[in-house]
């Protein structure tokens, strides 16, 4: 998507909204553009819709995407201490709803909804003033997908939680306490949000980066088969089934969507992200941008000796588990393509510490100075969205940060999720078209094709094709508290010693409580309804 359209996004809809004390309710100012006056173009639409796809999650995608998907699922460490990822509170399983990067979740997700709500309304409004709507029901299609995505997020990170459709409304109502809606009802809004996308949204994006018909389609496989899993609703994994393979059918139709042949460079480099034919959906970051407006990642999962001194960031803040470490089977590549360890070497990657390109090394006497040792407590860095220093010639902020997409959906996921739908409850499967779609992602990755499926063979493929993502959690999640428990308190989630011994830390899931986030203390306060038991959404 071209710089230019995200960055008259920041300044119209920085100009459209103003916030409430509710991290969930947002309305526009007084003083907007009125209706007359704006929204007269798709140019002036497209605008508005651009900033969905990043200023509105940055407080999600900032820390708590990889303390709730991959801290708390024991794919990462995070440094012990650290306030920002709440003092190893999610290693250990023990968050609070007093806990910072909760809140910042919460936000980041009621701030996309209101954002989305306000456009969605606004667009229905405009549609009485012009000839030809299209463009405005495109917008609006594009806006519900957007709000599909937040609201299936709440729903997995929360369970039971507000839905908000109209948030000015409400404010103008003056009665701020809304209440909590039972999870299922909470995805199934999501879920009307992501059809009603599909409906809307073109069969190829009107701009690079944008969603489309199948970005729709892929989300609501995925949905599909959490509410099969989670709410053990056989029927379901039909449906994700048949979602599922449209997105498959079109793609070896029409190669418009596919698997990316060069997996190392869909996530360090960004050149290669943006064109990949992978990307279903994607958050997409300006360097230029400002603050928030940066993929930071890179910034805060990076080793120092990287990015100084170009930068004054590489935090190693979060860190590959042992646990990680030591799911990948012998002969994966997807180990060296998401991990750095002993010996990793990038020669694009230079810097004055490494002038002839950069090597990981956490042996003393392996660079001319121990200053460039990197002593991790796993003696590893991630490597996923981590693009290098200046010397790559890619975008960047004052602190490291870039314009490499973020992925929410990928094409890897819909073939999973195709060839676990298809086993369904069966214990195995070796149903030809199952077999052909886990295949193509397990091959990719340098490993020979298997010939029959099991559910704990698809879990694990997952678990390290997604590997820093943020989704870990949810796959453990939605297969229920037993078989959570079982996962969690058999992991690794320790530290090496000087001497190379293991400090051991177990996992820690004791009660089904803990499969979800707390509800943030702040908001429980400003609204005592989310205290009280959930109610049924009137659909």
């Amino acid at each position: 998507m071209k710089r230019t359209h995200f960055l008259y996004a920041a300044f119209c809809i920085s100009f459209l909204f103003a916030s409430c004390n509710k991290s969930f309710l947002d309305r526009p100012s007084l003083n907007n553009p009125t209706l007359d006056t704006y929204y007269n173009t798709p140019d002036e639409v497209n605008g508005a819709t651009s900033l969905l796809y990043n200023q509105v999650w940055y407080n999600f995608i900032d820390k708590a995407f990889h303390c709730i998907g991959e801290v708390y699922s024991g794919n990462m460490m995070t440094s012990a201490g650290d306030p920002n990822y709440g003092n190893n509170t999610y290693v250990y399983m023990t968050v609070q709803a007093t806990d910072g990067q909760d809140l910042n979740a919460w936000n980041a997700f009621y701030k996309v909804v209101g954002n989305a709500n306000v456009l969605i309304n606004t667009f229905l409004q405009k549609k009485s003033q012009v000839s030809n709507s299209a463009y405005l029901d495109q917008g609006i299609a594009e806006a519900r997908f957007i709000r599909g995505v937040a609201y299936f997020f709440i729903g997995r990170v929360y369970g039971d939680a507000p839905i908000i459709t109209d948030p000015v409304a409400l404010a103008d109502s003056g009665n701020f306490n809304v209440p909590r809606y039972y999870q299922e009802d909470v995805l199934k809004f999501a879920l009307l949000d992501l059809e009603a996308a599909e409906a809307g949204l073109p069969e190829t994006p009107y701009q690079p980066g944008r969603v489309t018909k199948y970005s729709a389609i892929g989300m609501e496989a995925k949905l599909f088969l959490y509410l099969a899993t989670f709410f053990n609703q056989p029927q379901y994994y039909d449906s994700a089934a048949a979602k599922a393979k449209q997105v498959i059918d079109y793609a070896q139709a029409t190669g418009n969507i596919a698997l990316n042949p060069d997996y190392l460079g869909m996530f360090t480099n960004p050149d290669i992200a943006k064109a990949s034919k992978e990307t279903l959906f994607a958050l997409q970051w300006v360097a230029s941008g400002g603050y928030s407006y940066a993929n930071a990642i890179q910034a805060y999962a990076a080793p120092a000796p990287l990015l100084k001194p170009d930068f004054n960031t590489g935090y190693s803040s979060v860190i590959p588990t042992l646990d990680l470490l030591n799911a990948y089977q012998s002969g994966d590549l997807r180990k060296s393509w998401s991990v750095m360890q002993q010996g990793f070497y990038r020669p694009d990657w230079k810097n004055v510490n490494f002038p002839n390109g950069f090597t990981y090394d956490t042996m003393p006497g392996g660079q001319p100075d121990d200053a460039y040792h990197i002593t991790t407590g796993t003696r590893s860095n991630s490597l996923k969205y981590v693009i290098g220093p200046k010397s790559t010639g890619f975008n960047f902020d004052s602190q490291g940060g870039n314009d490499m997409p973020i992925y929410i959906l990928r094409y890897a996921d819909v073939l999973l999720i195709y060839a676990e739908a298809v086993l369904g409850t069966q214990a195995s499967t070796s149903d030809p078209s199952a077999l052909a779609a886990f295949n193509a992602v397990h091959e990719r990755a340098g490993l020979p094709p298997v010939n029959s499926l099991t559910k704990d063979m698809i879990m694990h493929e997952r678990r390290v094709e997604f590997a820093f993502e943020g989704d870990y959690w949810f796959d453990i999640q939605r297969q229920g508290f037993a078989k959570a428990q079982q996962i969690i308190n058999a992991q690794e989630r320790g530290t090496l010693n000087s001497d190379g011994s293991i400090n051991h830390v177990g996992g820690n899931l004791q009660n089904p409580n803990q499969l979800f986030m707390p509800i943030p203390s702040d908001e429980v306060l400003a609204d005592p309804e989310l205290a009280k038991p959930p109610v049924h959404y009137t659909f």
